[in-house]
């Protein structure tokens, strides 16, 4: 029987519009009283998920919720972290920023609380609304410390910009940091070894659960390993050829309902 169910934000949960459609949140509504644990999985810091989270009632002391790609695990009723292990200090901040500042791209990073940048561009008035986090400038080099918490760094520009220059970035930060491009205008960098799926298993070890217990669904790259992890994963119709390779089942695309679905067949019709 599963008792928790991951579940990436961009198109798996959300359409194309952002929007969670009420047949979806039904099927939330009903696998959570049932007795299962509904947690959102997603590369969005936390305050970007928030609004999700209240909007599907995912707000007791018995919720949690996983952002910034594993990084970060959350109590939801008051967000209090219950892991933040897997985390870049501010001296990998500014060895990345270092590396690729030739590149001239729009670089910025996430804390627990803000994003800060080091000049703000056409990017940081939509980033957020995107992700309701307020942007603020800082210099990397001086007023960051080395050993402040950095939970994700990104560079952020138009998909032709980011397909010209992947080339560019220095082979040692692939080998040295998780980098991974889940929507064509963003790269991200992260410590090795962060993911979704170790976010998951901390929080799955933390709640005495086993990761048979556990269904993933997820559409794109950082989604990969939380997919091979749970007990059953699940890639969206939507999802990129080589998630659905990966999984156990594919479910509908976030356009038809896919979360709804796997809920209805694997939670709803087994009770």
């Amino acid at each position: 029987m599963y008792k928790l169910i991951a579940i990436d934000m961009d198109g798996t949960l959300l359409k194309e519009d952002k929007t969670i459609s009420q047949k979806t949140k039904e099927a939330l509504r009903r696998a959570n009283s049932l007795g299962v644990k509904i947690v959102l999985t997603s590369g969005r810091p936390i305050q970007g998920i928030k609004n999700y989270l209240n909007e599907l009632q995912l707000t007791g002391k018995d919720d949690y919720v996983i952002g910034l790609n594993g990084a970060l695990i959350c109590r939801c009723s008051d967000y209090s972290v219950i892991s933040s292990n897997e985390t870049l200090k501010g001296e990998d901040l500014k060895y990345i920023y270092n590396k690729v500042k030739g590149l001239k791209t729009y670089f910025h990073a996430f804390t627990k609380n803000e994003d800060i940048v080091n000049v703000e561009s056409k990017f940081s008035e939509e980033e957020e609304k995107r992700i309701n986090l307020k942007v603020r400038v800082v210099d990397f080099l001086t007023e960051i410390k080395d050993e402040d918490e950095i939970l994700k760094v990104v560079l952020e520009e138009e998909k032709e910009v980011l397909d010209r220059i992947n080339t560019q970035i220095p082979k040692e930060l692939f080998e040295e940091y998780n980098i991974i491009r889940t929507v064509d205008f963003m790269l991200e960098f992260m410590k090795k070894g962060c993911n979704k799926a170790t976010g998951i298993e901390k929080l799955v070890q933390y709640l005495g659960f086993s990761k048979e217990e556990v269904i993933a669904i997820g559409d794109a790259s950082n989604d990969k390993e939380m997919i091979k992890y749970a007990g059953l994963g699940v890639a969206m119709e939507n999802a990129e050829d080589e998630i659905k390779m990966l999984a156990d089942f594919t479910t509908k695309s976030n356009e038809e309902d896919g979360v709804a679905y796997v809920i209805e067949k694997f939670i709803i019709n087994e009770h």
